[in-house]
């Protein structure tokens, strides 16, 4: 069996391909919208916010950056990379907001209730 010896380098270049691929891709507006759909559905199930953001972050790259969307918004820049950080709780008007200002929109669909809809 060979050695494979990875080095960090090889591994920050690969992550940095990988990085300028999903940016790339997310440029696309239905690729964006799918990313964030994912996201939110990931949300939903395991209740990590973390995900979303990332997803929001990447997506605010791709599409301008973090300052043009904090321009859109009138969110200071320094807040928004806060609210949009792994630890970020960001409100839901904030969440539409900045949803809006990527061109997208929050909606709701029905599911299975978890118990029996007395409705």
């Amino acid at each position: 069996m060979k050695n494979k010896n990875i080095t960090i380098s090889k591994i920050n270049q690969i992550t940095d391909s990988y990085q300028d691929y999903l940016l790339d891709d997310l440029q696309d507006k239905e690729s964006a919208a799918a990313y964030i759909q994912a996201a939110l559905e990931e949300f939903q199930e395991n209740g990590k916010t973390e995900i979303l953001l990332l997803a929001l972050r990447n997506v605010a790259k791709a599409r301008g950056g973090i300052a043009k969307l904090a321009k859109k918004t009138h969110l200071n820049r320094e807040s928004l990379y806060k609210t949009l950080s792994s630890k970020g709780n960001p409100k839901l008007n904030t969440l539409i907001m900045l949803l809006h200002a990527l061109g997208f929109k929050l909606s709701i669909q029905t599911i299975k209730p978890l118990i029996d809809d007395p409705y």
